[in-house]
């Protein structure tokens, strides 16, 4: 099968490559409204920018036109929050992920307990193994859908105590929840551990 990208609407672009670019890693993103509501929204549309100063990025697009309450949020109060979710978090994920109006707070509807951001002024799900305090980096626009990707500099990162190793993620520890296309979604399954590739320089040919 051959499929011209300039045929396809925005709509089926997104639903074929949300199955194609998978497994996607999930931001679970804390921000503050301007009238103090606490929204929480998932993206996976999220990848790692910068490692100094770490920076990580979220691709926020819009719907019918208009910014979803996070990246409003984001522009105004100029930082977030990313929350990584565990399997045991995947049902309030999920559902987060719903369209509620500005003045809902996901994280009271879904009975999410928060701890107050140490160095800003949005909050972190206190369930999540991992949150990363991050200020508004960038927001650069992509496409013709008015998709925005933020950037954030990460200030302060809250860890479980069993997860980190020698300064590594103990990824099956973590046990966290990756993304497919439409409500679908995967843990962390079998590990495959290869031996380390060589950093012995290969001659040119």
């Amino acid at each position: 099968m051959k499929i011209f990208a300039n045929s396809m609407s925005p709509e089926q672009t997104y639903k074929l490559l949300t199955g194609i670019v998978v497994p996607r890693p999930i931001a679970w993103v804390s921000t503050l409204s301007d009238a103090g509501l606490i929204n929480v929204a998932p993206f996976s549309c999220y990848t790692i920018v910068s490692n100094m100063p770490p920076m990580i990025g979220i691709n926020i697009g819009r719907k019918a036109g208009a910014r979803k309450d996070t990246a409003t949020n984001i522009l105004r109060n100029k930082n977030f929050v990313v929350n990584i979710a565990d399997e045991t978090l995947l049902e309030p994920l999920h559902q987060s992920a719903g369209e509620y109006p500005p003045q809902v707070s996901e994280a009271q509807l879904l009975h999410l307990a928060t701890l107050p951001g140490s160095s800003m002024s949005a909050p972190r799900l206190a369930a999540a193994p991992i949150n990363m305090e991050c200020r508004l980096h960038s927001v650069t626009p992509y496409g013709d859908t008015g998709a925005e990707f933020f950037v954030g500099e990460i200030q302060v990162l809250h860890i479980r105590d069993n997860l980190l190793n020698n300064g590594k993620i103990d990824s099956t520890s973590l046990r966290p929840i990756c993304r497919l296309a439409g409500p679908n979604y995967a843990t962390l399954g079998d590990v495959v551990t290869l031996p380390a590739v060589s950093q012995t320089p290969k001659s040119v040919l």
